[in-house]
């Protein structure tokens, strides 16, 4: 039997890169790779890399220079790619909501009304769509 590929990350577009992967480190509690932290003077970077905090690697961030937002539901501008996210309680996705937005996600839908399994959808702050659900 042959050995399979291993993912090594996720790769996010991102016209603002840093301030892409800033919402995502602080969402999700990861850590800069070692050089791409936030620098003390100029920020010109312009592909980033987001640890979990045991040092594999989860999101990458790469810097185009226009990218149009998802007009999901609607399907003119397709979702294309969207991440997944679980809590454990109702209680928890609400914290997660507040957490959410006030790092400048907005709610693309709100599905906490589905006693099997509530929902948000969200848009990050490049529009990235990603669902945070009780699981």
């Amino acid at each position: 039997m042959g050995t399979h590929p291993q993912l090594l990350h996720t790769v996010l577009d991102a016209v603002d890169v840093r301030r892409e992967a800033e919402f995502w480190r602080e969402l999700l509690g990861l850590v800069y790779r070692p050089g791409d932290e936030v620098p003390e003077g100029d920020d010109d970077l312009d592909w980033l890399v987001l640890l979990h905090p045991d040092g594999r690697r989860c999101l990458a961030f790469q810097e185009v220079a226009e990218q149009p937002r998802t007009t999901w539901p609607s399907p003119d501008v397709p979702m294309q790619l969207h991440l997944d996210l679980t809590v454990d309680s109702v209680e928890e996705l609400a914290r997660q909501r507040d957490r959410a937005l006030a790092l400048g996600a907005g709610v693309l839908l709100d599905r906490t009304d589905d006693e099997h399994e509530p929902l948000y959808v969200f848009a990050d702050p490049e529009g990235h769509p990603f669902c945070i659900f009780v699981a």
